[in-house]
């Protein structure tokens, strides 16, 4: 009986430690899903310019949806996580790459924050706030001269490939 017993006993130690290394795995991958946060949203460019036109972004400070794609196109590859540090140890947010020192709050208080909006809420997959956000700057700066992925990639060319495939009805 007593065999029977500590075999028991053993057991219900395994199934325990069994069940303790389950939960701290489960722990875990809870732990590194929180950490990581969400995926990235890689936006296509006909859902872009669906997004973009029901915003008002078609022809906004007189530039055309082209011309946005474009931008966004060469400032993050329509990735709404982008971000990049710069040099001056300040970073730009999301698929319109908005710097966090003059256009959002990242939690110093050196910065501006003209966008009066949390650098977090412009790498979302809701892009209402990044849209308000770059029409601010366009219409408070030299249009879309802020932008160097345009001013390199976009001004002066001709943008109707890119709306090619990405009509909006």
């Amino acid at each position: 009986m007593r065999e029977a017993h500590l075999s028991c006993q053993s057991q219900n130690e395994f199934c325990l430690q069994q069940a303790l290394r389950m939960k701290a795995v489960g722990l875990l991958t809870l732990t590194g899903c929180l950490v990581t946060g969400a995926e990235s949203k890689i936006y296509t460019c006909y859902k872009l310019a669906k997004i973009f036109s029901r915003a008002g972004l078609d022809n906004y400070g007189g530039f055309s949806l082209g011309n946005w794609i474009c931008m966004v196109y060469y400032e993050s590859g329509y990735n709404t996580t982008a971000q990049t540090v710069l040099d001056d140890g300040s970073i730009d947010y999301g698929i319109f790459q908005i710097n966090s020192f003059t256009w959002c709050r990242q939690g110093k208080l050196q910065e501006w924050n003209h966008c009066h909006v949390a650098c977090s809420a412009l790498i979302t997959d809701d892009l209402t706030d990044a849209i308000i956000c770059a029409r601010k700057i366009v219409k408070e700066t030299q249009g879309m001269n802020y932008w160097q992925g345009w001013k390199k990639h976009c001004e002066g060319r001709d943008l109707s490939k890119w709306k090619k495939g990405c009509e909006v009805s």
